[in-house]
């Protein structure tokens, strides 16, 4: 038996409301705390659809979501609609 607690069927995990993935986001720069907090309401995005939903420079969002997945709290996968795409979700 997990001693993490469960998430009803259907309903997504409140990464922010982890303490650990609070921590680790608290020490990264504003724009990877912006990235993120799109992240956790559309999940999963491109880097061009963070883009326009953040209002940050491409090259900014680069930046963040390459933090962000340095310190393990982002994840990503190619997209299913376009191959050639990464879309990007936080890591649960």
């Amino acid at each position: 038996m997990s001693t993490k607690s469960t998430v009803e069927e259907g309903e997504k995990a409140d990464p922010f409301a982890d303490a650990e993935f609070r921590d680790r986001l608290e020490e990264l720069p504003p724009s990877a705390k912006l990235v993120a907090k799109v992240l956790e309401t559309e999940a999963p995005l491109s880097q061009g659809q963070l883009v326009d939903e953040s209002l940050l420079p491409d090259r900014t969002v680069r930046y963040a979501l390459n933090r962000l997945e340095e310190s393990g709290l982002v994840g990503s996968r190619y997209s299913y609609h376009d191959a050639r795409k990464q879309v990007y979700f936080l890591e649960q």
